[in-house]
């Protein structure tokens, strides 16, 4: 016999409708139940948010503090010109360049070069305040794309808390009643056989 047969049809909300034959047990599942969907959401939207936020202003200052300098290799780049041989358009090679910064100190630097670029060789590099080295910052666009993901996994992951929780909880609940139901079937379970 299929079990949903033995258990009758599925009733929405039956723990919330008036019941002589509803428990206490039940009504406090319905409520472990509603406080743990209220927090997995609450707590989702919230964490989300918040993290996408936070990523998008973080990127947003970068993108407002780090600037565009034009570098000079310092000495020839190993390898060869891609003139020379037919080499890919991304194959870059690594050289040692200096820049000045607003300020007027020179700073040097390992950045990605065409290869066997000259001495002199003008190549943009991105920099902070204090003149140090960074990579170009994320566009309004990537901004809002890795916000939106980080954001969404934050979310996901904080969600999982008060989810996991309640799941635990109404395991232990149901535990807890089945244990009763046990107990109660010991203690009444001998007196239907002297009815029949």
């Amino acid at each position: 016999m299929p079990l949903k047969a033995f258990r009758g049809p599925k009733v929405w909300l039956w723990r919330w409708r008036r019941n002589p034959l509803k428990r206490r047990a039940d009504v406090v599942e319905a409520w472990v139940l509603l406080g743990a969907w209220l927090l997995t959401v609450m707590a989702g939207i919230s964490s989300g948010l918040v993290a996408a936020e936070s990523v998008e202003h973080g990127l947003a200052r970068e993108r407002a503090a780090w600037r565009p300098v034009v570098a000079h290799v310092v000495g020839r780049a190993p390898g060869r010109s891609p003139v020379h041989r037919h080499a890919s358009a991304g194959e870059r090679v690594w050289a040692k360049v200096g820049w000045t910064v607003a300020d007027g100190s020179t700073h040097t630097g390992q950045v990605r070069v065409e290869p066997g670029s000259k001495a002199g060789t003008p190549v943009t590099v991105w920099t902070d305040p204090q003149g140090r080295l960074v990579d170009r910052p994320a566009s309004a666009s990537e901004a809002a794309f890795r916000g939106t993901l980080i954001g969404c996994l934050v979310g996901v992951s904080a969600a999982a808390v008060p989810f996991a929780v309640g799941l635990a909880l109404r395991g232990r609940l149901e535990r807890r009643r089945m244990h009763a139901w046990d107990t109660e079937w010991a203690r009444l379970g001998p007196q239907w056989g002297r009815m029949v």
